[in-house]
């Protein structure tokens, strides 16, 4: 356009345009550093990210998921004293709390667990037994405390039903396996410390396995180690550790050595050999 004089603006319009241009050009790389910031800072978070925890079945009779709560008013209230087994547990473990394991809500229904660790376990019924023989021979994983003289201190008294089993009930699924455990009443009391290969693993009145013949059908190869306290049963295409003891999960008990032993075990029950 002619300025007042009658001249074309050509230079000033020209200026203009490749302003805008350079600004245009700045604000496209502004936007596309942006974008890599972003871009780079998402990588970076989920580098940082931990990966997802594998999911672990639980089933015990001792106070590990919920505490030792008299009542449901004491677990709303979140006032039982935290598990230091629970807490161990869950810095690898996604933990499933198991109140049976047949039928619906079942390890044979759990298509996501090949894991179980069994803690001082109530008696187990006939499906249950079954169901557990059944998912350990298709490829499951389970550590197995079976404690013939439990140890541990409970606040509620011998024949209330909120206390753990004092005494392990799982002849059936253990002579199954070819296995009968025993206990010798006249070993002394007090802990000890037992070896497990390389695991320091701390007992207190433990029981010794003897290895009996399996019925027909119901084939396993148990080896018995740590001078019976331990069998290592390799069944179907799954494996069964099982330990005569269960003072290493005394609520009491927890430190560095339990826990160092703990997480030794689980690392050998679990994993796929």
């Amino acid at each position: 356009m002619p300025d007042l004089t009658g001249n074309k603006m050509t230079g000033n319009t020209d200026g203009a345009v490749k302003g805008g241009l350079a600004i245009s050009r700045r604000l496209a790389w502004g936007i596309v550093m942006v974008c890599l910031v972003a871009a780079l800072g998402a990588w970076v978070f989920s580098l940082q990210k931990p990966a997802p925890r594998q999911m672990l079945g639980l089933m015990s009779t001792l106070p590990i998921y919920w505490g030792e709560v008299a009542g449901m008013d004491e677990m709303i209230a979140g006032t039982a004293q935290p598990h230091w087994v629970r807490s161990a547990l869950e810095q690898e473990y996604q933990l499933v709390p198991l109140d049976t394991l047949a039928g619906s809500g079942g390890i044979d229904s759990r298509a996501t667990i090949d894991r179980v660790l069994l803690a001082q376990p109530r008696a187990f019924s006939g499906p249950e037994n079954v169901a557990l023989d059944n998912w350990v021979r298709g490829g499951g994983h389970v550590l197995l405390f079976a404690d013939p003289m439990l140890t541990s201190h409970s606040r509620f008294p011998i024949g209330d039903r909120r206390r753990p089993q004092d005494v392990v009930l799982l002849s059936p699924i253990l002579s199954r396996w070819g296995l009968e455990l025993q206990f010798d009443e006249t070993q002394p009391a007090g802990e000890r410390i037992a070896q497990f290969e390389t695991i320091d693993l701390p007992v207190h009145l433990a029981g010794t396995f003897r290895k009996i013949a399996t019925v027909p059908g119901a084939r396993s190869n148990c080896e018995i180690t740590a001078g019976g306290l331990i069998a290592d049963c390799a069944i179907g295409q799954g494996r069964a550790l099982i330990i005569a003891d269960a003072a290493i999960l005394d609520q009491d008990a927890g430190g560095k050595a339990h826990e160092k032993a703990l997480r030794a075990l689980t690392t050998r029950a679990f994993s796929k050999r």
